[in-house]
């Protein structure tokens, strides 16, 4: 048997957003966990962002090892500075001083693409990855529609123009992109989020988890890590609770994150009564992020719009906990092969309730432990998935 010819490493520049640890969200810990395994897989990665530490950050358990990050960090601009300074900065500092010649060009968010685009090298592939159209999510959040015009045609369609190929995290997106932005099709390539397995795990029981929380063992326990926000639907799972609560008052809901609708929410608690059912935990540490979803029952995704993927959900599995979503964008191609059961039959209020009451009064069985995590291990592991997302940024 003649034997494999080893890849070559390829020099690849990756245009993201923030520094994950410091700024988190699914882009930047899409973009922060992508370059780290394409480097420890051998590639040389030049990750561009804004904000970036200025000397070589430690790996808090990333790939299960410690050590530094194996990619090289180039701030762009600072995020405090304008937006004018912001786009001169990044412009002038991207592949300033480098004539490496490059392999392949990653770009993730928009805005900081734009005034790069005459600098890409026109001989080098660029591959866009579409985390979201940044101006209808901000139509969703309230923005005038002078401020969704600019984004969507003076900064969107613009980068999409340049870009040779486009990855998307699900199919949900992939129609977005071609039908609000005429993306061909053929240009379009699907590709899911992956999960550190290593640092989500079930390594932990159901009780040593809520033991180191501080959470009642009897609860039934549900878990959402969201941005508090109008798309997320908290207020809808908020207004299921006040009906499940008298059916099953052993029921709780911890809810992760700040957003501007963290006031609203919280009114909303009080007016229905629910102080002793919800728990706002602000933002929660990252390394307690494992931890409380080991601890919890199930985590619930209860999304109104343009949810394209939802790394939450790989990150629950891989901790070994079953995930109830609504059908909305890409959440149900994610959840469908596992466990179709715990999508809900809409987004609605009463859709929500249906499903957590059958849910948390015993109807529907939930998937054990160990099924969760390998059901992510066998399709989201970030060793395999970073290998996908390589072949399509060097074809």
């Amino acid at each position: 048997m003649p034997k494999q010819m080893a890849i070559a490493p390829a020099h690849i520049a990756c245009v993201g957003l923030g520094w994950f640890p410091q700024t988190p969200g699914g882009l930047d810990r899409y973009v922060y966990e992508l370059t780290y395994h394409l480097a420890a897989a051998q590639d040389r990665v030049d990750l561009y962002a804004l904000g970036l530490p200025e000397t070589d950050p430690d790996l808090p358990n990333l790939g299960g090892v410690q050590g530094n990050f194996p990619v090289k960090l180039i701030n762009l601009a600072s995020p405090d500075s304008s937006l004018w300074q912001r786009m001169q900065d990044t412009r002038r500092n991207f592949l300033s001083g480098d004539a490496t010649p490059l392999d392949a060009i990653n770009l993730h968010f928009a805005l900081y693409s734009l005034p790069i685009l005459s600098k890409l090298p026109d001989q080098v592939p660029v591959t866009f990855t579409f985390h979201g159209p940044w101006a209808l999510e901000s139509k969703a959040e309230g923005a005038n529609s002078i401020e969704v015009f600019l984004k969507k045609w003076l900064v969107e369609k613009q980068v999409y123009r340049r870009a040779d190929r486009f990855i998307v995290l699900s199919k949900a997106f992939g129609q977005i992109l071609h039908q609000e932005y005429q993306v061909p099709e053929a240009k379009i390539h699907v590709i899911p989020g992956g999960v550190d397995l290593t640092r989500f795990k079930g390594n932990l029981s159901r009780s040593v988890a809520r033991t180191q929380l501080g959470w009642n063992q009897e609860h039934f326990i549900l878990f959402t890590p969201r941005r508090l926000v109008n798309r997320m639907g908290l207020d809808k799972l908020i207004d299921a609770l006040a009906t499940i609560k008298t059916i099953a008052p052993q029921v709780w809901l911890a809810i992760a994150g700040k957003g501007s609708m963290q006031a609203t929410l919280a009114q909303q608690v009080v007016e229905l009564g629910l102080e002793d059912h919800v728990k706002f935990l602000g933002f929660l540490p990252d390394d307690q992020l494992p931890l409380a979803y080991q601890a919890a029952d199930l985590t619930v995704m209860p999304s109104q719009s343009l949810e394209g993927f939802g790394l939450t959900l790989l990150e629950s599995l891989a901790s070994g906990t079953p995930v109830m979503c609504t059908p909305v964008g890409g959440m149900p191609e994610v959840i469908a092969p596992f466990s179709p059961n715990l999508i809900a039959n809409s987004k609605e209020t009463k859709a929500i309730c249906d499903l957590l009451a059958a849910i948390v009064m015993g109807e529907i069985t939930l998937p054990a432990r160990a099924d969760c995590r390998q059901y992510a291990a066998d399709n989201f592991d970030w060793h395999k998935i970073a290998q996908q997302v390589r072949q399509v940024l060097l074809a």
